[in-house]
């Protein structure tokens, strides 16, 4: 069975912070994703904007702490998870489902951190040699790949146009 959940999008508020009773750090994130659908009919773009809660544990939260405020765009993996409470007032079960994160990631450009405020920050990208935040090892910090030189091409040889071992396969 599989239970897996992929969702980029963009933190509606600040997150909320805090340490248990046994000194473990959990962070809660609300994350928005919008998807954006064309309706042929009145040939207009419609956008259906969905909030989720993400809960980030230990290291994860740590980062989430210290990089993500209301704006930063994340990628996040993780699990549904459906918990069942009871409510206060009316004594009646509810429940609420919420996103386990195994792994987030920080995406977008420095400036476009609101956390960032000029301090030293490691480097993130949409792109997979960017920071990487596992649940299991943590922080990971990949080195950047160095740009590809450009490697000269050896030349074809001359093949003369009458030459009947001139075929195209």
């Amino acid at each position: 069975m599989v239970n897996k959940v992929i969702l980029i999008g963009n933190v509606g508020l600040d997150p909320e912070v805090r340490t248990t009773e046994g000194g473990v750090k959990v962070a809660r994130v609300r994350l928005a994703t919008t998807e954006r659908l064309f309706d042929r009919a009145s040939n207009e773009t419609k956008e259906h904007t969905e909030w989720h809660t993400i809960t980030l544990w230990r290291g994860l939260a740590d980062v989430v702490d210290r990089f993500v405020r209301k704006g930063s765009q994340i990628y996040i993996e993780g699990r549904l998870r459906t918990r069942e409470w009871m409510d206060k007032d009316n004594n009646n079960k509810r429940y609420t489902t919420e996103i386990l994160a195994d792994t987030m990631n920080l995406l977008g450009r420095r400036s476009d951190n609101p956390a960032s405020d000029g301090a030293p920050a490691p480097s993130y990208g949409a792109q997979p040699q960017g920071a990487s935040y596992g649940q299991q090892g943590g922080y990971q910090q990949q080195a950047p790949r160095p740009a590809a030189a450009p490697q000269p091409q050896p030349a074809a040889p001359s093949v003369p146009a009458d030459d009947p071992d001139d075929l195209p396969f």
